[in-house]
């Protein structure tokens, strides 16, 4: 088999071979065009710190030592934000030599500042299967922002399995763009395909979204069904600036618009440390079709999930957030973003999770 990352038929066949499987069993549009949704289980534990197992021990006995209750999420139950959960996920892996797997929020997940990381029995790293990894997973779920009202079958997470080096050179990422235009102009391209915040909008338009401190619980199942202002303050501009609050949670917008050719697969990656005080994404998977028109890329733009640490930090338009680092499939998937699939965010500028409306 070729190296990279899995298409959807490549996932549906490990679903048929018994690498992926689950309880219930696991559903057809659960699969992505290049990764599959993680089903939340049926109880979730509160533990007292976010931990992970480390060699030779299960995340069942690391619960052992940091559970402090356990819920039973079939009728449901809120996750109280600023509190740390462990739910067991309904999928069991049990992965072929030379197959591992990395996992990462969904988009509606990340927009809800909802931080959730996959956990392994023996894991050191979150959101990491390590080759011909065999057993269960766990989500570990910390709420930032707002509390949510969970129920087993919903879906927070998502994973992507690949078969060897899958992450293109800089070299390879500027011959794909000159090929398939990635963005519109020139790219900056260092450790991948950079991109940079916009704080400049159209007249009359936001430049993006602060999380309101005490707001009420969003039920996860509730499709645009909340006001949109009483869990968010709109944000206006400042001259091309915006200081970010230390602990606010920030719905912002890439100023370039991107472009995920069906061959290729991209995850956003943060900034390094030393750019800013603050962290730019909880969601990052980019799937193939992502800003891909019919006639090939026209782009959309990145949303960018933003929290500030420590100290005040003014973000000034054009200043780079974060890069895309572009992964080859080891084929072309059967189904793309956008096309076929309800695909929440494509084409998309700045925007809240599916659960707001308007007003």
């Amino acid at each position: 088999m070729a190296e990279g990352v899995l298409p959807s038929q490549s996932l549906r066949a490990l679903i048929t071979s018994g690498g992926i499987s689950g309880t219930p069993d696991v559903a057809v549009d659960q699969v992505q065009p290049a990764s599959l949704d993680l089903r939340l289980g049926p109880w979730a534990a509160r533990v007292r710190a976010s931990f992970l197992p480390g060699p030779g021990r299960s995340v069942a006995r690391a619960l052992d030592d940091f559970q402090m209750h356990r819920m039973d999420l079939r009728p449901g139950a809120v996750l109280e934000k600023g509190c740390v959960y462990v739910v067991p996920l309904c999928e069991t892996l049990d992965l072929p030599a030379g197959l591992q797997a990395a996992a990462n929020a969904k988009s509606s997940t990340g927009r809800l500042d909802v931080l959730t990381r996959v956990i392994t029995d023996e894991g050191v790293e979150f959101d990491r299967v390590p080759d011909g990894y065999s057993g269960p997973l766990f989500a570990e779920i910390c709420p930032r922002s707002f509390s949510v009202l969970v129920r087993p079958g919903q879906r927070l997470n998502q994973l992507r399995l690949r078969r060897g080096e899958a992450a293109l050179s800089d070299a390879e990422l500027a011959e794909l763009h000159a090929r398939e235009g990635l963005v519109a102009g020139p790219a900056a391209i260092s450790g991948g395909l950079a991109f940079s915040v916009d704080l400049r909008p159209a007249p009359g338009t936001p430049l993006g979204y602060r999380a309101k401190p005490h707001s009420g619980v969003i039920d996860l199942d509730r499709l645009r069904a909340y006001n949109r202002a009483e869990f968010w303050e709109e944000l206006h501009g400042e001259g091309g600036r915006l200081i970010l609050d230390p602990g606010a949670f920030y719905i912002l917008v890439s100023r370039e618009a991107v472009h995920i050719p069906p061959s290729h697969a991209a995850e956003m990656a943060p900034y390094l440390a030393m750019a800013g005080e603050f962290r730019v994404h909880y969601a990052g998977f980019f799937d193939p079709g992502f800003g891909h028109g019919p006639a090939g890329g026209t782009g959309a733009r990145g949303v960018l999930e933003v929290r500030c640490y420590e100290a005040p930090f003014a973000l000034e338009h054009g200043q780079g957030m974060g890069r895309l680092v572009y992964e080859r499939m080891s084929a072309a998937p059967d189904v793309l973003y956008g096309a076929g699939l309800a695909s929440n965010y494509q084409g998309q500028g700045l925007k809240l999770s599916k659960h707001f409306r308007d007003g």
